[in-house]
């Protein structure tokens, strides 16, 4: 059967897309306004670190090993927890998004407003602008060719170092503040933290430029009975940007 077009159909249509269209831009306003105080992002990092017990222990969740799979399904978590959470409904997760600055490099995991915008000491964000972004890394780093086992903190291969591509600022350079989020997927907390001070010091005394035993990260709470910990490390940065302070949250899985 051939449909013939209809002077009333073909408005009728217009109208409803229209409407469609209008609806679509009316849902999309970004309509609630929030004033947070600066150090709302420490409350906002407890928030991420409270989430991770649940999220490894979930039944439900599929059993995963390497780093874009955990980190795929923990930002899920994420959604669906902020989601159900009043006063952090105002948030989402993203995976993969590119840096603010450095469009051609991605970050693991991002955290933005959804719906809303978000000012920040005097900085304003919305869904388009991100509040912290996250580098999310294995420990141990696994085997394979050009992997340097500190890739948490540094890489001889590539700008791959969790810590280093923040020190360069390859990534975050429009922060202050970011996050690491380590798996903990041999030994255990207390072992990593003291091989990332033996790796930091032994960049310390190299040739490579830049690091310091100020780089070393200082462990501020650790939970033994959920077998996570935050630890806090701040580190000068490169090309004329102002230090950075990063949060790391580890989890053993």
């Amino acid at each position: 059967m051939q449909m013939t077009s209809s002077p009333i159909f073909g408005h009728r249509a217009s109208s409803v897309l229209a409407d469609e269209n209008e609806a679509s831009v009316q849902a999309g306003t970004l309509g609630t306004n929030i004033h947070l105080p600066g150090e709302w992002l420490s409350s906002l990092v407890g928030y991420i670190a409270a989430a991770l017990p649940g999220w490894r222990d979930d039944p439900r969740r599929p059993a995963q090993t390497n780093e874009t799979g955990l980190t795929s399904e923990l930002c899920a978590r994420l959604n669906s927890v902020s989601h159900h959470s009043p006063g952090w409904d105002f948030l989402q997760f993203r995976r993969e998004e590119p840096d603010d600055v450095r469009a051609g490099r991605s970050i693991d995991l991002v955290v933005a407003p959804s719906g809303a915008l978000i000012w920040i000491a005097g900085r304003e964000y919305s869904e388009y602008r991100t509040l912290l972004p996250i580098e999310c890394k294995r420990l141990p780093t696994p085997n394979g060719k050009d992997r340097d086992e500190r890739e948490y903190v540094f890489s001889q291969f590539s700008s791959t170092g969790g810590i280093q591509r923040f020190k360069a600022g390859h990534h975050a350079a429009a922060h202050i503040r970011a996050a690491m989020i380590g798996y903990v997927q041999a030994r255990d907390i207390p072992f990593w933290r003291t091989q990332l001070d033996t790796w930091i010091d032994g960049l310390a005394a190299t040739p490579v430029q830049g690091w310091s035993s100020a780089d070393k990260l200082a462990l501020a709470t650790h939970h033994s009975a959920t077998r996570i910990a935050s630890l806090q490390s701040i580190h000068k940065r490169e090309a004329g940007l102002e230090p950075i302070l990063i949060d790391h949250l580890w989890i053993e899985m």
